[in-house]
């Protein structure tokens, strides 16, 4: 057997298992040695293996070298006599339990072994073999419970001096309560500093959340909840909170009324810090810090419930972007840009109520939600003041840098349902208001989600219209005005929609423009126009050959090889390109980019007409015909129709056919339609006209009868 110091945590016999126990006896008598060791035979459930030596010094050598369950000691040995030597059992082995034998009747002395650790005191003379059994197994088990106690109090102990928890307990009949060194620690107290009185705790409560604790604990207590929870705030000895999360259960007696609780105390300070973060990161934009799209609209939402319950309360949503903000952005830099949403967001917040909303939608689009508003005379207001505080220089990174803002306005009315519905009508307002120039401001009305949704249904049909070919060309011819001869025809596009009818450019070609759809569009038209000017260039050759004038948009030019595409075109359909006459209008011509002035250039060298259309209505500068030959001017048809009516409007066409002369351009009058305007232009020496007075616009296949009846009349 491999010697080791007992421990005296010998394994327990599960019970209908039979259990063999180690005892040493400790004896110098042989004969009461002997009638101890016969009343250990005829247990059933119990064996007992018993070593026995005659000396003290001899047995606490076996006790050193072997593992015994429980020793019987007789108080007088030759080398030990009284207490002394169980006290030396006792202090080396103290978990080994110890039942001394004596031949004497000493009531003071049993009373005294038992209280210096004895497990029992048995006057041999009283013993048989059933009070000593019983008395050992006791006295096994006893010592057996009393170290798994001990090892559990141990364990009990260190958890508590490791755990980072407060552990506390709470014992509500005589209001007596515990917690543990740690929450001296986490509250900054000193060791007695802190009792362990209830009031500790509570006292330290946050105020706004002593009530919710309070009612949770009294919650548990009365048996509402199965158990405590809590989190709030405590003060420490600093001054400062810091957030902790509570935990308890009641223990009930037998009527299920709670006596007492136990918990724990947990601080939860750094994980409520970076829930808020977390919290504010959400809610919040990186860049400027102000409130994001998302607390934007919750915002919204609880002012449009406040004014379904307040029926006098006004509210306003502003919404706004930076005019020419990508110029800054593409010119000074992307930091610059960023720098300068930041300030204009500071500058913002200084001006604006403390109870208004700032938000930061996304790229350089704000919005504000403006409480007790006086209709739209307050919002317009408001709108003015940010304009004027956007007139003021931002200096950012050395570069003083000027913006404005186009400002769309949405007033609350009980028509609306959702928040969403009017930071949409708030943003359509801006783009109304950027449409009439920066630094503009515009009121939602009641029409334009209207008219929005037609524009949205007017884009899809409009897509439908390509696939399925639903766009047609009408042509109108163009006269000359000496002879009456035909020298080519405008291409003017029209829908041919299957409910609707034919509809005009009027009605979808601003969609167009705005989708892009404008681009497939033109490549179509231009096509189509060549196609049929082949066709008629064939049946009615004339010298020089009929022309076909085609509107073409300045979103073409954005492409580098329209030039080399519209070659292509006119070899695919073996033109000549002076056949082809392209109408630019003049804001094509302010945009002239290099891309479009390389564009321009290519299709004049190669023999393609260049037309300026509806000239005189838009800026008319001079100094735009100076940076590049065009071929003609069209003279638009509001001057023409009022003619005979204002003596100004024939002064500038006259003006205008001599521009032209000077220039060496061809002039075109638009909108001939009486005979008086006919002869007013002859006299003039206007060189060509179209109008409904020589032809209305007509399908492609009208054409050639058209042109099979010759001239028209012009004298």
């Amino acid at each position: 057997m491999t010697a080791h110091k007992p421990t005296g945590n010998a394994v327990r016999a599960m019970p209908g298992q039979r259990r063999d126990y180690r005892v040493l006896l400790i004896e110098d008598c042989q004969a009461e040695a002997d009638l101890i060791l016969a009343m250990f035979t005829g247990s059933r459930d119990f064996t007992f293996c018993v070593d026995h030596v005659q000396r003290y010094l001899e047995g606490m050598a076996r006790l050193d070298d072997d593992i015994y369950d429980a020793v019987l000691l007789d108080l007088n040995l030759p080398d030990s006599s009284g207490l002394g030597g169980f006290e030396r059992v006792h202090q080396l082995y103290p978990t080994l339990p110890v039942i001394i034998l004596t031949n004497y009747r000493d009531e003071e002395l049993a009373l005294r072994a038992v209280r210096e650790g004895a497990q029992d005191y048995l006057v041999k003379n009283d013993v048989d073999h059933r009070l000593l059994s019983r008395s050992l197994r006791y006295a096994i088990e006893r010592a057996a419970a009393e170290a798994a106690l001990l090892e559990s109090e141990e364990r009990y102990s260190l958890a508590i001096r490791g755990a980072q928890d407060v552990i506390w307990d709470w014992h509500l009949i005589n209001q007596r309560s515990y917690f543990s060194p740690r929450l001296k620690a986490i509250l900054g107290y000193g060791e007695d500093e802190l009792g362990d009185d209830i009031q500790e705790w509570f006292t330290r409560v946050h105020p706004e959340d002593h009530h919710a604790l309070r009612a949770a604990l009294q919650d548990h207590i009365d048996g509402g909840s199965a158990h405590f929870e809590h989190e709030h705030r405590l003060i420490t000895a600093s001054g400062q909170y810091i957030w902790v999360l509570s935990r308890g259960l009641a223990i009930r007696d037998s009527s299920g009324a709670a006596y007492r609780i136990a918990g724990s105390l947990t601080d939860i300070t750094r994980r409520k810090l970076a829930e808020e973060r977390l919290l504010h990161d959400t809610l919040h934009d990186a860049l400027t810090q102000l409130p994001n799209r998302v607390l934007f609209m919750d915002r919204l939402n609880q002012a449009l419930r406040h004014a379904r319950r307040d029926g006098q309360m006004q509210f306003a949503v502003l919404f706004f972007d930076l005019d020419r903000f990508k110029i800054i952005n593409d010119s000074l830099g992307h930091a610059v840009g960023d720098e300068l949403l930041i300030a204009v967001g500071r500058r913002l917040e200084k001006f604006l109520r403390p109870g208004d909303t700032l938000a930061r939608l996304g790229g350089d689009e704000f919005a504000i939600l403006l409480h007790g508003i006086d209709g739209s005379q307050g919002a317009t207001h408001v709108a003015d003041r940010i304009h004027d505080l956007f007139r003021q220089r931002f200096t950012l990174r050395d570069h003083e840098v000027f913006t404005s803002a186009s400002i769309g306005v949405a007033l609350h009315s009980a028509a609306y349902e959702q928040a969403e519905e009017i930071l949409r009508d708030a943003d359509l307002a801006m783009y109304r208001a950027k449409r009439s120039g920066s630094d503009g401001c515009a009121i939602s009305d009641n029409g334009m989600h209207q008219r929005a949704l037609e524009t949205l249904r007017t884009e899809a049909e409009l897509r439908w219209a390509l696939e399925r070919n639903e766009l047609v060309m009408h042509y109108q011819p163009i006269i000359c005005m000496h002879s009456g001869r035909v020298r080519g025809f405008e291409a003017l596009l029209r829908w041919q929609h299957p409910q609707r009818g034919l509809i005009y450019p009027d009605a979808f070609i601003r969609v167009a423009e705005d989708t892009g759809l404008i681009i497939p569009i033109g490549w179509w038209a231009l096509r189509e126009a060549c196609a049929r000017l082949r066709e008629w260039q064939r049946l009615f050759p004339m010298d020089p050959p009929i022309a076909v004038s085609v509107n073409i948009s300045g979103r073409l030019f954005g492409s580098p090889d329209v030039g080399l595409r519209i070659a292509e075109l006119l070899r695919e359909h073996d033109l000549p390109p002076s056949s082809l006459h392209l109408e630019i209008t003049e804001s094509v011509i302010m945009d002239h980019g290099e891309t479009t002035m390389s564009a321009l250039a290519y299709l004049r060298q190669m023999g393609v007409q260049l037309h300026i259309d509806d000239f005189g209505t838009g800026y008319s500068s001079l100094s735009y015909l100076q940076r590049f030959s065009y071929d003609s001017l069209k003279i638009d048809r509001s001057f023409v129709m009022h003619m005979n009516e204002k003596s100004d409007s024939n002064a500038i066409v006259k003006t205008l056919v001599a521009l032209g002369d000077m220039l060496g351009m061809r002039v075109i009058a638009e909108g001939v339609e009486t005979q008086e305007q006919f002869q007013e232009l002859k006299a003039m020496r206007c060189p060509e006209a179209q109008g409904y007075w020589f032809a209305r616009p007509m399908q492609g296949a009208d054409v050639e009868p058209f042109l099979a009846r010759g001239p028209v009349a012009v004298n």
